[in-house]
């Protein structure tokens, strides 16, 4: 029996017959990737939910602050880590000792040059310059104890076919399996509304053509549902994820106010069925970071999203 299976079998056994072990029972069952909730009467009920530790992108932060104060004020917070952009103009000394200091973890990175010089671009040299970029961070990224480099992999528009965003984005990608595997970090595509891989069997071929362990999916719960259902992509891309980001949609308002309004709402407010994720995330057995990507501010606003972010993983 593995040992996972045990700590839940154990805690399966012990909340059975327990009666206001509250805090003993919670933290054991937290070790074992399951969720303990007291009932009226006392007793403790295991649920199985996905472990997910929460993060936020830096970009988030609006205090003017230290790096190193904006690393404690997270940690105070209550968030396990955060995402930075690579390449970016931190000192990458200070942010290691921030993250010594404070305990605060830094999952993985987002590259910055995917947009600006997409890995689908026409031009050899601006590819070239991405595909740079992205080694770059992947080298960061296992500086800084990361796991992930998010990448957009391509973008199609009126100078770039679909067929060329897939052949030129998959060569470049292939560039960088190496140091991929160099470095331990893994390579994860995410869909932003770049009208390429618009469907979860698409964008799980997409993966499963490098046939290399070091790619994967960044899966963003929110950005999807233009497209369709999360319930559908996470079973469509299964074991293919690697992390999450969060972020509501609002299709009521997409079609009222126009398209880029519906990220205008809060978790909860739109159109993201929570609890039915939560059990697409439990049937493929995810576990792992949940990033918030929703507009930022002060500390009292990143207190309400890492507050939203515990109370969607038990809803």
């Amino acid at each position: 029996m593995q040992r996972r299976d045990f700590l839940k079998s154990s805690v399966m056994a012990t909340t059975a017959a327990v009666v206001g072990a509250g805090a003993a029972t919670s933290a054991i069952a937290s070790n074992a990737g399951i969720y303990v909730k007291p009932t009226a009467s006392g007793i403790i009920n295991p649920m199985a939910k996905p472990m997910v530790k929460k993060s936020l992108k830096w970009g988030m932060v609006k205090e003017d602050l230290s790096i190193m104060d904006k690393f404690k004020l997270l940690k105070d917070l209550g968030y396990d880590g955060v995402e930075l952009d690579s390449p970016d103009n931190l000192d990458l000394k200070e942010v290691l000792a921030a993250r010594d200091k404070t305990g605060l973890e830094l999952p993985g990175t987002v590259n910055s040059m995917h947009w600006k010089l997409p890995l689908s671009d026409p031009d050899p040299k601006k590819r070239a310059e991405c595909t740079k970029s992205i080694e770059k961070a992947l080298r960061d990224t296992k500086k800084m104890g990361g796991t992930t480099v998010l990448v957009v992999p391509g973008v199609v528009n009126a100078n770039v076919t679909y067929a060329e965003a897939y052949e030129r984005s998959q060569a470049e990608i292939r560039k960088l399996l190496p140091v991929a595997e160099e470095t331990g970090v893994k390579i994860a595509f995410e869909n932003v509304w770049n009208q390429f891989l618009i469907s979860p069997l698409e964008a799980a071929r997409y993966v499963d053509e490098f046939k290399h362990p070091m790619v994967g999916w960044y899966f963003d719960v929110g950005n999807v549902l233009r497209y369709g259902w999360p319930t559908s992509w996470i079973e469509g891309l299964n074991k293919r994820i690697l992390k999450l980001d969060l972020k509501e949609f609002s299709i009521k308002k997409q079609n009222e106010l126009g398209l880029w309004k519906g990220f205008d709402v809060e978790f909860f407010d739109g159109d993201c069925n929570w609890p039915e994720v939560n059990k697409a995330l439990q049937k493929i057995g995810y576990s792992g970071w949940a990033s918030a990507e929703v507009a930022g501010g002060d500390r009292k606003r990143l207190l309400t999203i890492r507050e939203k972010m515990d109370a969607i993983f038990i809803a």
